[in-house]
């Protein structure tokens, strides 16, 4: 009998020769250690600034991250231990107040001060802005199941786990200036230090000049911006915190980072840091660079501005795993970030699960559910897909889940909410996005003579068909009705008897003219759903003025 060491391997293999781009980034981090050897554990890290409210962005990083840890202990066997940290960048200085917060006039007061000391604008249960932050963040990654460790920097500060580190940047100071002095302006250089200290009274987090260093005392001196008085005060225990490629560099050397993705925007800071990593002794990680989300109008996602998609966002619209998908496709790919992409990431989510059931072990690996599930996706797909639900409400105007269940149930019989509960789900998901954004988008237009001949003859021809006649013998019916109008021909296409096919335009036309939309799923599936009846009642509307005088 075949033992799991026996699956194990042939899996390895394939892993080994995976295109899956979880895989590219894992092979990355086993030729890290050729020569070394395998560490004990192998380090991942993300970084998060609770400058403002998480977005999707920050979730990406960490869900492409697991996917990469995964795949690498594929590769592995589980034979070396792994870790994912979270890591919160908490003691920076608020240099703004985002656009998307409360009590905007309060925080305008903390400007400059540490993150994790400036007080929860959104109420009094956290006491701070970064926890308030920090705690969205981790509800959110506790959801999703991630295994993970978060970190402050405040708190790795404060308790000295940079200490020993800090010290090595104080010794390697001008070598440290040398790398990032020629990046900056001539005003910037004047005023340049990796580290900033913390004002001993006000607490602002400082940037000013360096006047003096001692290296032996661990020591650094500057001005008061303010008074002129010279301070002195240790590089260590929290007394200051560091620039922020400097201080990136600072985590990687102090905790022993393998591996660590960034922002196609910080490809130049990534290089920064890896040389400063490299003057504190230590081997810069492993990564790649992912591209950016993009608003509706095609700007950068900001936690700052709060444009785009939040977390609660679409996991209000759609499945935690349909969020995942997009994070897995085309990662070096800049792509919209904003709520008509959710129904297309739902079913794309549910095809790629109905396909992994047919697929042998090298496509599989390729599968995103294979990467979201950590190797192990669930077997149930779904009876009818999102879009149609979309559709299916638009046609109804059901206000509620029991009149949809009515119309699955009766195409897919036996299928209720209590059997498929996964549906159920996405039926609630569909009449909320449904509410949100088609129906205060859906505009009926009213057929033109060739439009109006044509649905009388659809009508027809629906008539001819039994009530329970399945979508692939509706679509038939549907060409057949829209073969002969010159209207809809398509001369590169063939009719099954030689003739022109049928245009798209066609079925353009019915979602316009019988849902008010522009487009839709697969017309003779969605009457197949909604019912022939149903449909013909659509039509006869949409002859008499009713659909286009709602508008």
């Amino acid at each position: 009998m075949p033992t799991p060491a026996d699956h194990a391997e042939p899996m390895r293999e394939e892993a080994l020769a995976s295109n899956a781009w979880p895989f590219e980034e894992a092979r990355k981090l086993l030729k890290r250690f050729e020569a070394s050897g395998m560490p004990a554990e192998v380090l991942f890290e993300t970084g998060y600034g609770p400058s403002g409210l998480p977005h999707i962005g920050t979730f990406g990083e960490v869900a492409r991250t697991s996917m990469v840890r995964h795949a690498f202990r594929v590769l592995t066997e589980d034979a070396v231990a792994t870790r994912l940290l979270c890591f919160s960048d908490d003691m920076d200085g608020l240099r703004k107040v985002p656009d998307n917060v409360p009590n905007r006039e309060m925080m305008l007061t903390h400007l400059g001060k540490p993150l994790s000391r400036v007080p929860d604008p959104f109420s009094n249960e956290y006491p701070s802005f970064a926890a308030a932050n920090n705690a969205k963040l981790r509800r959110f990654l506790d959801g999703f199941r991630f295994d993970y460790e978060f970190a402050s920097a405040t708190d790795y500060y404060t308790a000295g786990r940079f200490d020993e580190t800090l010290l090595k940047m104080l010794a390697a100071y001008d070598e440290v200036m040398e790398i990032i002095l020629p990046t900056l302006g001539p005003d910037r250089r004047a005023t340049y230090s990796p580290f900033l200290p913390v004002h001993p009274q006000t607490g602002i987090v400082l940037q000013v000049p360096m006047v003096e260093r001692d290296p032996a005392a661990g020591t650094i001196a500057y001005l008061d911006p303010d008074t002129g008085e010279r301070i002195e005060t240790s590089v260590t225990g929290g007394k200051v915190k560091c620039q922020w490629k400097a201080d990136w560099a600072l985590r990687w050397a102090a905790l022993g980072v393998d591996y660590e993705m960034a922002g196609k925007d910080l490809i130049d800071s990534v290089t920064l840091s890896s040389k400063i990593c490299r003057a504190l002794g230590a081997k810069p990680p492993e990564g790649f660079n992912y591209e950016l989300f993009l608003d509706d109008s095609g700007q950068k996602i900001s936690k700052s501005k709060g444009n785009g998609l939040t977390i609660d966002d679409w996991l209000a619209y759609a499945s935690p795993e349909s969020l995942s998908l997009y994070m897995f496709q085309k990662p070096k790919t800049a792509k919209k970030l904003y709520f008509d992409v959710i129904p297309k990431a739902v079913d794309d989510y549910y095809a790629f699960l109905s396909a992994y059931q047919r697929q042998d072990q090298k496509q599989r690996l390729q599968n995103p559910v294979w990467h979201i599930h950590d190797g192990k996706p669930p077997s149930q797909g779904i009876a009818v897909p999102f879009a149609m639900l979309l559709n299916l409400v638009s046609a109804s105007n059901a206000s509620n889940t029991e009149t949809l269940w009515g119309f699955i149930s009766r195409y897919a019989p036996g299928t209720t909410a209590k059997t498929d509960p996964e549906l159920d789900r996405l039926v609630g998901y569909a009449l909320r996005y449904y509410d949100d954004f088609v129906k205060p988008a859906k505009r009926f237009r009213a057929p033109d003579a060739v439009e109006r001949e044509a649905l009388a003859a659809l009508d027809a021809k629906l008539a001819e068909l039994p009530e329970d006649a399945d979508g692939e013998a509706i679509q038939n019916a549907m060409l057949d009705v829209a073969r002969p109008i010159e209207r809809y021909q398509d001369l590169k296409k063939k009719g099954p008897e030689g003739g022109p096919g049928v245009s798209v335009e066609w079925f353009q036309a019915l979602y316009q003219i019988l849902l008010g939309q522009e487009k839709g799923p697969r017309f003779g599936s969605f009457v197949a759903l909604y019912g022939i009846g149903e449909t013909r009642s659509l039509i006869r509307q949409a002859l008499d003025g009713t659909l286009a005088g709602a508008n």
